[in-house]
């Protein structure tokens, strides 16, 4: 199933992992796992990154959440 950032509410969060293809990255890097990460802000606002784990990409949220925050 594909991410559809249309269907998160405010406040949610969707994400889906996937394989590098030989074809985009090269031999060396085909197979290496990335997450396809989506979060919804309470104001509407989409964020949206690829990351090597979950947890990863939940901390690049985290910095935008709080670079929001500082503005």
């Amino acid at each position: 199933m594909a991410l559809n950032p249309q269907n998160i509410g405010p406040g949610e969060e969707q994400h889906e992992t996937f394989s590098l293809s030989a074809a985009l990255v090269g031999r060396r890097r085909a197979g290496q796992k990335r997450v396809q990460y989506d979060y919804r802000h309470t104001d509407g606002e989409l964020f949206s990154c690829i990351a090597v784990s979950l947890e990863a990409a939940r901390t690049r949220r985290d910095e935008w959440l709080a670079r929001r925050k500082a503005a």
